[in-house]
């Protein structure tokens, strides 16, 4: 499989901080690929580095193999977790006003009918939803028939519903062979759309595999969930555990154990879960820390 995107030596330094610090990586054509990390990881840096929005202080962004050119940002399309729309137009409008800024464009029918935006075509970009309005970014992300989408956070802040829609067409792009490069929040969303996840920390890239691969790799691990837990009772447990919101999670490989230490400290085991690990579950083992918004 081809090469698409290389990312060699990468390194971002600010005055008071290295952002970045020598990061290597690829990306095949046409995958789904998830750049994961914590708040200030480095991972937002990383994805504007590959985008050209930002310059790095060392290394390299490779395009199929060959250092980038001006043409570059003909074949890449992204959407920006926060765009102003245009004012006074609609939706089509807007459409066919960002196809018109490209020499190649994707085809209208199929931009229309690929984002499910056949309903609201007619209505001003100010009167649509969250829901409609990520699909319009979307569309426009689309419009230059790219051969990259670099989808930044695309499902922050919608219900559950329009979440999957976004997923829907997520899958729908990757269909034609194009390349996603997506960060998200949502550890279900990275596991569902991902085909290669890459999880960053403190600058550096900790993990990357096939999702699949990252998951079995830990197929061993099992998490116990508790609520109401008194935190007092928690103090020196040894298996590794995270406090969230009113919920304790234990990663532990010895479920067995690990719940007898909890019934010899008094804790409650009422309404305890356990289930073996998921993706969420191995990026708290890797970073300590929650991917929330």
């Amino acid at each position: 499989m081809m090469k698409i995107l290389e990312v060699k030596n990468l390194t971002k330094k600010f005055p008071e901080t290295t952002a970045v610090d020598g990061v290597s990586f690829s990306i095949d054509e046409g995958i789904c690929f998830g750049l994961l990390g914590p708040n200030g990881a480095g991972k937002t840096t990383t994805i504007e580095i590959m985008e050209g929005i930002q310059d790095a202080s060392s290394g390299d962004v490779f395009f199929r193999g060959n250092a980038r050119t001006k043409a570059y940002h003909e074949k890449i399309g992204i959407q920006f977790q926060s765009t102003s729309l245009p004012q006074f137009l609609t939706v089509k409008e807007t459409l066919q006003t960002f196809r018109m800024l490209y020499r190649i464009k994707s085809d209208l029918d199929w931009l229309i009918r690929v984002c499910h935006l056949d309903d609201i075509l007619s209505r001003d970009n100010a009167k649509i939803s969250g829901g409609q309005r990520q699909r319009l970014l979307i569309a426009m992300a689309l419009a230059n028939d790219p051969e990259i989408v670099f989808l930044d956070e695309p499902t922050t802040g919608l219900d559950p519903q329009a979440r999957r829609n976004l997923w829907d067409i997520v899958s729908e792009i990757k269909s034609r062979n194009k390349t996603i490069v997506l960060t998200t929040h949502y550890m279900e969303e990275a596991q569902i759309l991902c085909d290669i996840i890459g999880i960053m920390d403190h600058g550096k890239l900790i993990a990357m595999d096939r999702t699949g691969k990252l998951l079995g790799d830990y197929s061993d691990m099992a998490t116990i969930l508790l609520k109401d837990v008194c935190i007092e009772k928690m103090a020196g447990f040894a298996s590794p555990h995270y406090i969230i919101e009113d919920t304790i999670e234990i990663q532990t490989a010895d479920p067995d154990s690990c719940i007898k230490d909890l019934i010899s400290r008094g804790v409650s085991l009422k309404g305890m879960t356990v289930r073996s690990m998921n993706l969420e579950d191995l990026f708290l083992k890797l970073t300590g820390k929650e991917l929330r918004n």
